[in-house]
């Protein structure tokens, strides 16, 4: 049985080693490109690139719960495989993590991200002006938040990155949240039917000054100039309830914001299955008509 086991281990690592080394014949990487620093700690992203680059990006938001989980860059190119064989380029971003750092330190860190990609776009094969974000839960709130509140650098900074603008050209964000806490502006809150104490204990990046909820809520920050957002959201969704989406759709037709919503039926927070090959697909094609027409 020992034997067995031994045998069926080296076969699983061999398949492994095999998949990593094909991946790895198409898929070029930087590993570990530093953007910024904060608490004497690197920032990074990773930039994927696949043989046939079509010249556009996908950024990636690397977070759940504002958690950003570290993997190697040949797994998150098995991770994004349907994109990177689409040609695009792409770019997981990992910011600043809970429970030390909060919502509005996690934006400001994917939006200092966004502006050193495109400083650098040349040196990553890509064009500046098609670069797109996505992203799921949080990492969808933060992909709204980088479209919705994009702004064109500050040419004073002392900063070359902070120089650069962080607009970025399509967005899809899966289940995102778009408002924070009660208030009488913001139609919804995070989780429904949660008190606060557990909603904190369970999300403590949620945990900031209440004064700075508005700069964080992306459905505050909708107008005209917003690029084209794509929002895919389940219908059973515990967590994040489907309003959210729903509300934020509404806030984009009142502006003309090209956008669109697609409704999981029994979808919940995260998707599997055919819920995810379908949202997967969806996800590309935005992409493909946005970054590539």
């Amino acid at each position: 049985m020992l034997k067995m086991c031994k045998g069926v281990m080296r076969i699983i690592l061999l398949l492994n080693f095999m998949l990593a080394a094909a991946v790895s014949a198409e898929v070029t990487f930087k590993s570990d490109v530093v953007y910024g620093h904060k608490d004497g700690m690197a920032l990074v992203y990773d930039v994927l690139m696949p043989g046939t680059a079509n010249g556009a990006a996908i950024v990636f938001m690397m977070s759940g719960g504002w958690y950003s989980s570290w993997a190697p860059p040949e797994a998150r190119a098995r991770q994004f495989k349907d994109m990177l064989d689409a040609g695009f380029t792409l770019i997981p971003v990992y910011h600043g993590s809970a429970p030390r750092y909060h919502v509005p330190d996690a934006y400001s860190d994917v939006s200092r991200a966004v502006r050193h990609i495109k400083l650098n776009a040349s040196n990553y094969g890509i064009d500046a002006n098609r670069v797109g974000v996505t992203g799921g839960s949080a990492g969808g709130h933060l992909s709204l938040m980088l479209g919705l509140d994009s702004d064109q650098g500050n040419t004073d900074d002392s900063d070359e990155v902070m120089r650069v603008d962080n607009s970025v050209a399509a967005v899809v964000a899966y289940f995102p949240p778009v408002a924070f806490r009660e208030q009488e502006s913001l139609p919804v809150g995070i989780v429904n039917n949660v008190e606060e104490e557990e909603l904190l204990s369970r999300f403590p990046a949620l945990d900031y000054d209440p004064e700075l909820v508005p700069t964080v809520s992306p459905i505050l920050f909708v107008d005209a100039g917003d690029p084209p957002t794509l929002l895919i959201h389940g219908d059973q969704d515990p967590l994040v309830d489907v309003t959210h989406s729903f509300a934020i759709k509404a806030e984009f037709d009142k502006e003309s914001v090209e956008s669109e919503l697609i409704v999981i039926p029994g979808g919940k927070h995260g998707f599997g299955g055919e819920d995810a090959l379908r949202a997967n697909k969806a996800r590309l094609e935005w992409f493909e008509k946005f970054l590539l027409d």
